[in-house]
């Protein structure tokens, strides 16, 4: 999307691994342990994007959902400081949540960063100001060997409703009634029917209460089934190719055949307009 050729990918799921192989064949591929990584087998590049593991520092993963309450979780972000140190690219961009400007180790890894020689400039960005049809702020920290930190100037996009990727038509609906129903969800399904009429969007855990108007963009794809779908009396949950429209990847990028799996992966992924206005605007500041 932003003009540039990807030449090696790599990441510690065999999964992911294939499925972004399946996408981009002309590209090396290694599944591996970042820290264990022989970056002088990895090509000659002028920009390296990295996504260091998130779920010791996002607040949706606290101590009572079983997320590691300790570095080693956070530490693949010193494999960045590595594989730039081997190389010396002009541009990196590391993504990853907000909160991981406020990590114990963020000053100590930022200057390993200056001992490097790169300057660092975060963004806080919401896909949906890309034209993703979803709300997901993320953290974009530009890195440049630059005298001062680059800001960049970031296109602000329309935003897309939810009612642009749903279909009506298709997938799995059941009715909203059932017997064995949780009272949670029909108390949400209330309140939204309330708020919104006959046709809205539900969450099944997170801070959504109330229902989401489909007129605008859904909230943050998360890596299991949270968006169930409501029309009149019947209810389903997002399809996978919906999530996928959610995270601004186009009808022709290949999921896995496997619902659990693919949602997996896409609420793990970068919203692809994201990173292609974020690049591009690297590259022209740059």
């Amino acid at each position: 999307m932003a003009g540039i050729q990807v030449v090696w990918a790599a990441n510690h799921w065999q999964s992911a691994v294939e499925v972004h192989a399946a996408n981009h064949p002309d590209a090396q591929h290694v599944c591996q342990d970042l820290h264990q990584a022989q970056w002088e087998l990895v090509p000659k590049h002028d920009v390296l994007l990295a996504s260091p593991c998130c779920q010791g520092h996002s607040r949706a993963c606290g101590k009572e959902n079983g997320n590691p309450q300790h570095d080693a979780s956070r530490s693949t972000a010193w494999a960045v400081i590595s594989a730039l140190e081997y190389h010396r690219p002009p541009l990196a961009v590391v993504e990853n949540v907000p909160e991981f400007l406020q990590w114990t180790l963020y000053p100590a890894w930022a200057q390993a960063l200056g001992a490097l020689g790169y300057q660092l400039a975060p963004h806080i960005v919401d896909a949906a100001d890309h034209g993703v049809p979803q709300h997901r702020e993320r953290m974009f920290l530009v890195i440049t060997r630059s005298a001062s930190p680059l800001l960049l100037k970031l296109p602000k996009r329309d935003h897309v409703p939810a009612a642009k990727i749903i279909d009506f038509d298709t997938g799995s609906w059941s009715p909203i009634d059932k017997p064995g129903r949780a009272g949670a969800t029909l108390q949400r399904v209330a309140n939204g029917r309330a708020r919104h009429g006959d046709r809205f969007l539900t969450a099944y855990y997170g801070n959504e209460q109330g229902g989401r108007s489909l007129a605008r963009p859904i909230g943050t794809i998360t890596t299991r089934d949270r968006w169930a779908v409501i029309d009149g009396n019947r209810m389903r949950m997002l399809r996978a190719d919906e999530c996928r429209s959610a995270m601004g990847f186009p009808e022709s990028y290949c999921l896995p055949s496997q619902h659990r799996l693919a949602v997996h992966m896409l609420g793990n992924a970068v919203c692809p307009p994201v990173a292609r206005d974020v690049i591009s605007a690297l590259r022209e500041a740059a």
